[in-house]
């Protein structure tokens, strides 16, 4: 019905509510979008949208995309107030402020270790034929990989695939920079690569 501005799924915002109702207490809002009331949300959301978008960018630098990590910091902080997360409701202003700087610093992670591993990926020099069609298929080879090594949600199963297998680091010394014993290295290895071959699989078949 119109005007009835629901947060459904993951991924989308309710627009800012037009009126706002009379809540004034934290508590309260945190327990009526807890019961389900889409009007809590909205609320939620004119109330913080503001205070969200400057912390993002403030800690962002203009290195991160505003709009997009403050879309996400306002539905994340939602669902974690429907799934009961909140513990502390007359907190839930400090929660949603530390929420909004910490998918700031993990984009710009993420983006680090990408742009670390583009790097350091080897590129293919210009040569002639016949050597240049094999070279031209390494490269679309080294892109592929490159695209399915952006995919992985894992910032450690990037890291391990790229260092052990493309830049020939040493495993002991992989094992130290991360924390982890041989055997426990053969266990993230086996996982990583798992993951990475069913991306792989995946965009191949597109």
């Amino acid at each position: 019905m119109p005007g009835d501005e629901r947060l459904s799924a993951p991924g989308s915002l309710p627009a800012e509510a037009p009126e706002s109702p009379a809540w004034t207490d934290a508590a309260d809002l945190v327990q009526k979008i807890q019961s389900g009331d889409p009007e809590a949300e909205a609320e939620f959301v004119r109330r913080y949208r503001r205070g969200v978008t400057v912390i993002v960018a403030k800690a962002g630098r203009g290195r991160v995309p505003v709009e997009d990590l403050c879309q996400d910091a306002l539905v994340t902080a939602i669902e974690k107030v429907r799934s009961g997360a909140i513990r502390e409701p007359e907190r839930l202003s400090g929660f949603v402020a530390a929420l909004a700087r910490m998918m700031v610093v993990d984009y710009i992670r993420k983006e680090q270790s990408r742009g670390a591993i583009a790097a350091r990926m080897p590129l293919a020099n210009n040569v002639h034929a016949p050597e240049a069609v094999n070279q031209l298929l390494r490269q679309e080879q080294a892109a592929m990989v490159r695209a399915v090594l952006a995919e992985l949600e894992s910032d450690r199963d990037r890291e391990i695939l790229f260092r052990f297998y493309l830049a020939d680091d040493d495993k002991e010394q992989i094992c130290r920079d991360l924390g982890l014993t041989a055997v426990h290295f053969n266990r993230v290895l086996f996982r990583a690569r798992a993951r990475f071959g069913e991306l792989y699989r995946k965009r191949m078949s597109r």
